[in-house]
């Protein structure tokens, strides 16, 4: 199969008290079986809402897919029931959230919700159990035995992310999104989670979808990378061509802002302004306001240029549709 995930012009809208709000508002894009497609961007531009999306998990009754497909497997699961979603959660596609003590339970053993995770899709206690061992083992934990009579709160933040490393992996599946995975650790931690993550992939085979706003975690894991801005994706391209050659004003911006050796004592840049409102997207490009190189084209919504396989930008200066031909 050349596509395992493919999400085709997905909507993701919420109704609030201000309108609608478009947190998601036309993103395309597919990983690869084994492969992993990095989507960054910084906070409010529609990542971990298009995540979500992707597993049905948006908050209703507020939140819902407006329009969109979401094929897997050849299947657009978009059509399937909640019922059908919850064999499929945590089986086929698992979920490494930002923050593990709002998502592991506070009040059960870490056996129990990693038992869980395999009994709830036919796996007996027994072999629930051993299989926890096992996992607890896999991630690094240094006693197991130990973990699995612990509580959350028991454990550090580097451990706590390892038992949620520990979950997703429990029924092998062939899909893990990982949002953030190494948020508030600290970057020895982070390397050892992300090196784990990766060691994990190869070894089983799976596709990875990986939200972060971390470039050099993505440099390093990374096949693909899609950067969204203001809930759609305005630079698609190989992780190598894009760090090599950056070709939208924001994508840009972005790795400008990053350190550098070769600008030690200089000022590091900054992107001035902030995204805008989601209940009022501009009309024309909605990066216009805070980029430096805006024609008088730039009042109209630029199209997403360029091949899905090499290089796509949504930008109307014509060095950004060069490329793309």
């Amino acid at each position: 199969m050349e596509k395992l995930l493919q999400v085709d012009d997905l909507r993701t809208w919420f109704r609030t008290s201000r309108g609608i709000v478009k947190a998601v508002d036309g993103v395309s894009f597919d990983v690869a079986p084994g492969k992993t497609r990095a989507i960054v961007g910084e906070s409010g531009c529609g990542k971990s809402i298009t995540a979500l999306s992707i597993l049905q998990l948006v908050p209703e009754p507020a939140g819902y897919i407006e329009s969109g497909k979401i094929h897997f497997g050849g299947e657009d699961i978009l059509e399937r029931s909640w019922t059908d979603m919850r064999g499929l959660r945590g089986r086929e596609i698992a979920m490494i959230f930002q923050e593990p003590m709002t998502s592991l339970n506070p009040t059960r053993t870490i056996g129990w919700q990693l038992s869980e995770a395999m009994t709830v899709h036919g796996k007996d206690a027994p072999a629930a159990r051993a299989r926890a061992l096992e996992l607890l083992e896999r991630v690094g934990l240094r006693d197991p035995n130990a973990a699995l009579r612990q509580y959350p709160h028991e454990l550090s933040g580097g451990m706590r992310q390892r038992v949620m490393i520990a979950i997703a992996l429990a029924n092998r599946p062939k899909l893990l999104i990982a949002d953030e995975p190494t948020t508030a650790l600290d970057v020895t931690v982070q390397a050892q989670i992300m090196s784990l993550i990766k060691e994990l992939q190869d070894e089983l085979g799976m596709a990875m979808l990986l939200i972060t706003h971390d470039l050099g975690i993505v440099s390093e894991v990374a096949h693909d990378v899609s950067v969204m801005y203001a809930g759609q994706v305005v630079e698609a391209a190989p992780t190598r061509d894009l760090f090599h050659d950056p070709r939208h004003p924001y994508t840009q911006g972005l790795f400008a802002s990053l350190p550098a050796r070769n600008r030690r004592g200089k000022d590091l840049m900054t992107l001035d302004g902030i995204v805008p409102d989601a209940a009022n997207w501009p009309t024309g490009c909605r990066f216009a306001e805070r980029c430096a190189h805006r024609l008088d084209a730039c009042s109209a919504p630029p199209a997403l240029h360029g091949s899905g396989t090499h290089r796509q930008v949504r930008c109307h200066l014509p060095s950004a549709m060069e490329v793309t031909k």
